[in-house]
């Protein structure tokens, strides 16, 4: 595998300096001396490490490094800095912003292990990611099979909350987590009894009582598993109404988060067009029709 690195730095003779170093290696070497261009090919192309100076005239490294931590969170990130500007890349280390930094002038071999150090850690992130999303698929699959009619529910739901985060241009990093979300909204349902799951009575004020504690129960969980707030957010206020007369908080517009007033949508479309044991399915355009009288009460006009 040929990874990409990306240097940046706003001395030409610097990043031809950094381009000798690797020109034997298998590796993609790109380089800018635009922090603005950098954060452009991180968001059009995987790149496995980045390395920047930080005073620049353009964008002070730390500052590109933070931006590059919305924008492709799986790049490794290394500042370049020299003796003078220590205390600052030490500051970037601890908050998080930055994995490590190599001291101007460089040691050869120092920027190699550094460089080799960085793509050993880019591939473990990307492997945990595939390894979290397969289990993530796997949680909503598992929770699914306590409750006979919503098969497939959370990929559908997946499915239609990415289509609106699309209409919304966010930003892909976000809708991961909305996807991962959608995923696990329903995960408190693990505590529902099947027999109140897959009724098809009117169900009493108190089995309704224990439904409504599903969302408490799944955000609990998530946030033991030390899952992002976008995703805990979603399992905590996707039942959570525009008018506020949803559960578990009772909060109202836009005090509900975005991504849980996405997934709310989303999962409302697809119980309405899946039969459930208390009714058939309705087309899509009846579907639609009755999102769109919804507006309000339920979600934003």
């Amino acid at each position: 595998m040929s990874e990409t690195i990306l240097f940046v730095d706003d001395e030409q003779n610097i990043l031809n300096a950094l381009q000798r170093v690797f020109v034997d290696s298998n590796l993609q070497i790109l380089t800018t001396s635009s922090p603005l261009q950098a954060i452009d090919i991180c968001r059009s192309k995987p790149v496995a490490v980045v390395v920047s100076d930080n005073m620049m005239p353009e964008m002070r490294g730390v500052e590109l490094l933070a931006e590059l931590k919305k924008v492709s969170p799986q790049t490794v990130k290394i500042i370049m800095t020299a003796y003078a500007d220590l205390s600052t890349a030490l500051q970037a280390i601890n908050s998080g912003e930055v994995y490590r930094f190599i001291v101007k002038p460089w040691q050869e071999q120092e920027l190699v292990k550094a460089i080799s150090e960085g793509i050993a850690r880019s591939r473990i992130l990307a492997a945990l990611e595939r390894e979290n999303e397969a289990i993530l698929r796997s949680l909503a699959q598992t929770i699914e099979l306590k409750d006979l009619y919503t098969r497939g529910h959370c990929e559908r739901v997946a499915g239609y909350a990415l289509t609106i985060a699309g209409k919304l241009d966010l930003p892909e990093p976000l809708a991961r987590e909305i996807r991962h979300g959608s995923w696990l909204h329903d995960c408190g349902k693990i505590g529902v009894p099947e027999t109140i799951l897959n009724s098809s009575g009117k169900l009493s004020d108190q089995v309704f009582a224990t439904i409504r504690l599903h969302p408490d129960w799944g955000a609990s969980v998530a946030e033991q598993a030390s899952l992002s707030v976008t995703v805990v957010n979603i399992i905590r206020f996707h039942h959570e109404r525009y008018d506020g007369n949803g559960y578990p908080l009772g909060l109202q517009g836009e005090d509900i988060p975005l991504e849980a007033r996405i997934v709310a949508v989303a999962d409302v479309f697809d119980a309405l067009t899946t039969d459930r044991p208390y009714k058939q399915a309705f087309t899509f355009e009846q579907a639609r029709k009755i999102l769109t009288e919804l507006k309000g009460p339920h979600c934003p006009a």
